[in-house]
């Protein structure tokens, strides 16, 4: 019995858990959303399976209970043992504090919260070390405050999950995950949505009242601390129960099986609903978006496809030339945002050598981003599609095999390679990559002796253009023609590079040296590249992957998706080409230019073709944007659909192709055909996913 009484944080925070799901569930289904009968045998289902998957979660979920409970103790602070971990934590802490911690390659307010952390343990361990009164005193507001912190996120967990299901009707999904990532305006929305200070002084009071219930029940923890053997058993416990749920979790969620689609939502658990969300990122564009029939879609999608035909996008891509099969090297750029060169307006000089490189190329002075993280711009220049709802095809775990820029080259007898700097497995681009066909080089690939510099995310932009030249030496001598598309990396936060290179510090970290600094490396790769034998015989095409902020005044902001694109061929005359286009057209415009011919399911194209008809996309996560005739059509969840007219906000001195800026004014007559065509275009790239008919 005295045993029993030592798991009581744990039994009485799970009790309370089990309320609050259990009233949850009678909430949800009783709700006006919930247009549904439930028979017996359904509803047994969604409070005995519910409840059962809610006690499994819940033991994951006190991980960080059971870690804070086993190191409760008295004897460490006796003598030595004390003065050595006080030891460890005053060095820790000097460590983070030196500005040369690993914490700080992450840049941010990462290390400032770590030393902020770090500190307050180190405080309380000399309170507690040289003040032994005061160890059952400040031991039990530490419990109290780890018990009232468990009950909060209870609570707020089960008021969340109200919430969301009063807006979409169901748990959790992936609009919950983007909640996290786009926090001011979710927060915003909140604020004006509700009634947030007679809500959240309810929530403290409720989390106060059942806070002191729980600890008169469970300080028999803190008051009679459970010997080495006791905590052994509790933790073997524990760990046991842990293992079981890791198992038990996704079988009960297979049981999630009903045709009656809020059976199987109010059965599930929303906390596991929102880790499934998180790493399949998944958004089903037919649950949550305006839709029309399928034979419309693709009907209406047939007007930019003319030779298509039933539901697909197949055609056949014919040139009147001769193929030409020069090797491509492909650099997508990271967060390169147009508003950092000249021509577009900047007067800082930091990009100097691209700024030249573009009045030698063939330049795209209206080319937008498909999104606003780098997986999404690998998508757009990789399988040429739309962005479809949720997160990149990128990191979904359908991924593989799909139809590809690397299987075009393939096809016509190319070497196919992604080069990046940093380690390939982050954002699933390793996983990505090599299930399309491409060969991997990645950190991993180099030597000690070819890292001169790196940071958190690889090594530097020199790094991996000297390794770069390297690998197309010895690609060039296969008699083969290759297809090398490099990934940069250090155009990213903390803006770390080597010193002495520009004249902006590498450490230092600034965005206006981590611009200037990926455009001195650009320079170094082409004066290297340019004494090669294969140079005069490749293509250099160059593209930001997404630019280096997406925050605006409206949910789409135009000029936070606009990039620049080149492509740069030695001894051919530079162009400009001004048309509004879409970074998934550039390669389809290049493969016009190469002259391929191919059988093509790409929604990019050749932008250079007599018969292309200007338009772009444009998304977050979940808000999918098309760009035509000056309106910008906006698709949401819940069916929602917004039309915005552009109108130019000209800046002086910068001639009109270069000009980015646009105010973004409700339209007052809704354009039903953009309307239309929005949703075609979005609906037939979500189905063709969806149905797997965008293999190769």
């Amino acid at each position: 019995m005295i045993f029993y009484k030592k798991l009581s944080p744990f039994y009485n925070l799970a009790l309370f858990y089990f309320i609050v799901s259990f009233i949850l569930r009678i909430v949800l289904l009783l709700h006006p959303i919930t247009q549904s009968s439930f028979s017996f045998t359904e509803s047994l289902k969604i409070f005995g399976l519910g409840l059962l998957s809610d006690f499994f979660v819940f033991v994951i979920a006190s991980v960080f209970l059971w870690l804070y409970l086993i190191f409760i103790s008295n004897s460490k602070y006796n003598k030595p043992s004390g003065y050595i971990i006080l030891g460890a934590f005053i060095i820790l802490f000097l460590y983070v504090a030196s500005g040369k911690s690993i914490l700080d390659e992450y840049g941010g307010g990462l290390p400032r919260i770590a030393l902020i952390f770090i500190g307050i343990k180190t405080a309380l361990f000399v309170v507690l070390l040289f003040v032994p009164k005061l160890r059952n005193k400040i031991r039990f507001w530490l419990f109290a405050f780890v018990i009232f912190l468990y009950v909060l996120l209870i609570l707020q967990n089960g008021i969340s999950e109200y919430f969301f299901w009063n807006e979409f009707g169901v748990k959790y999904n992936f609009i919950a995950v983007n909640y996290l990532i786009y926090t001011n305006e979710v927060i915003g929305n909140i604020m004006q949505s509700y009634p947030v200070v007679p809500i959240f002084s309810g929530v403290f009071l409720i989390t106060g009242i059942v806070t002191y219930f729980i600890l008169k029940k469970s300080r028999i923890y803190i008051d009679e601390i459970p010997s080495f053997s006791q905590k052994i058993k509790i933790s073997v416990l524990y760990i046991v129960l842990f293992l079981v749920s890791l198992f038990v979790i996704p079988t009960l969620a297979k049981t999630e099986n009903s045709r009656n689609v809020f059976v199987n939502e109010l059965q599930s658990n929303g906390l596991y609903k929102f880790y499934l969300a998180f790493k399949n990122s998944d958004l089903d564009y037919f649950k949550f978006y305006k839709t029309m029939p399928n034979t419309k879609a693709f009907a209406i999608l047939k007007q930019q496809f003319p030779a298509i035909s039933g539901e697909t996008t197949i055609r056949k891509i014919e040139s009147d030339s001769a193929e030409n099969h020069k090797n491509v090297v492909l650099i997508t750029i990271e967060s390169y945002s147009a508003e950092f060169m000249k021509m577009y307006g900047n007067e800082k000089n930091i990009t100097p050598f691209l700024d030249s490189l573009a009045q030698k190329s063939l330049q795209f002075t209206n080319l937008y981003a498909a999104g606003n993280r780098t997986v999404r711009g690998l998508e757009a220049v990789t399988l040429c599609l739309p962005p479809t709802a949720g997160e990149s095809v990128v990191k979904r775990e359908d991924n593989k095999n799909k139809f590809s820029t690397g299987a075009i080259f393939k096809q016509k007898g190319y070497n196919v390679k992604f080069m990046y700097g940093g380690d390939a497995f982050f954002d699933n681009m390793q996983d990505f990559y090599s299930g399309n066909g491409y060969e991997i080089v990645d950190k991993s690939s180099f030597t000690s002796g070819e890292i001169t510099f790196s940071n958190v995310w690889g090594v530097c932009d020199e790094d991996m253009y000297n390794k770069a030249i390297k690998v197309m030496n010895a690609e060039a001598k296969e008699n083969k023609p290759f297809f090398n598309h490099i990934m940069t990396v250090s155009n990213h936060r903390p803006f770390t590079y080597p010193n002495n290179k520009i004249d902006i510090p590498g450490d230092i970290k600034s965005r206006d040296g981590g611009v200037k600094y990926t455009d001195y490396s650009l320079r170094k790769f082409f004066e290297m590249a340019s004494k090669q034998y294969w140079f005069t015989n490749t293509v250099f095409v160059i593209v930001a992957d997404h630019c280096a902020s997406s925050a605006g005044k409206t949910e789409l902001p135009m000029d936070k998706y606009r990039i620049p694109a080149f492509i740069y061929t030695p001894g051919i005359k530079p162009e400009k080409c001004t048309k509004l286009m879409s970074q998934i057209d550039l390669m389809p415009t290049l493969f016009g230019l190469l002259h391929f011919d191919y059988q093509s399911k790409f929604f990019g194209q050749d932008v250079l073709k007599s018969d292309y008809k200007p338009r772009a996309f444009i998304a977050t996560y979940q808000d999918l944007g098309f760009i035509k005739d000056n309106v910008l059509t906006i698709l949401s969840p819940k069916q929602r659909v917004r039309q915005f007219e552009l109108h130019l906000n000209q800046k002086k001195g910068i001639a009109p192709e270069y000009q980015i800026y646009y105010d973004e004014k409700p339209l007052k007559t809704e354009r039903t055909d953009l309307v239309n065509e929005t949703i075609s275009f979005y609906q037939t790239a979500s189905d063709m996913l969806k149905q797997k008919k965008y293999q190769k």
